[in-house]
C-alpha cells in the first residue's frame, strides 16, 4: 500500500477510503486504487474492521481501480498473553485489468508478505 486517503466521513467507525498500491512485478501489473466503505467498531478488547468496494466516480488515470468483494480484520489480544494479539484478515481483492492469474498468484503473495512485515516493524517501534 503506498497511500491511504479518507474520502468521506460519516460518524466515527465509518467512513469511505482510498488505497493506492504501487505498480508489481516490474510493472507488469500497474498500481492500483481501491475505493472503499470501511467500518471499524472494539470487538472483545481488540477492533473489528470490515469493508467493501464502492462504485466512486472519481477515477484517476495513473491507477487501475480495483474491486474489494466483503473483507474483514479481526485483531484480538491472546486471551494467555494480553500484550500480544492475533490479526485474521479476510480479503477477496479482484485487481482487475488484462492480468495474467500467475502474475495475480505472485504479486498477491508477496504483497502480503510485505504487509505482514512492515505492520510487525511498525508495531515494534510504538
Amino acid at each position: 500500500m503506498t497511500s491511504m486517503d479518507i474520502l468521506e466521513h460519516f460518524e466515527e467507525n465509518c467512513c469511505v477510503m482510498r488505497y493506492t498500491t504501487a505498480g508489481q512485478l516490474w510493472n507488469i501489473i500497474s498500481p492500483r486504487e481501491f475505493v472503499d466503505f470501511s467500518y471499524t467498531v472494539g470487538y472483545e478488547e481488540g477492533l473489528l474492521s470490515c469493508g467493501v468496494s464502492l462504485d466512486w466516480s472519481e477515477k484517476r488515470p495513473e491507477f487501475i481501480r480495483g474491486y474489494n468483494h466483503p473483507c474483514g480484520w479481526f485483531c484480538v489480544p491472546l486471551k494467555d498473553n494480553p500484550h500480544q494479539s492475533l490479526l485474521t484478515g479476510y480479503i477477496q481483492t479482484d485487481l482487475r485489468g488484462m492480468i495474467p492469474q500467475s502474475a495475480v498468484n505472485t504479486a498477491m503473495a508477496s504483497t502480503l508478505i510485505n504487509f505482514y512485515g512492515d505492520l510487525q516493524k511498525a508495531l515494534q517501534k510504538a
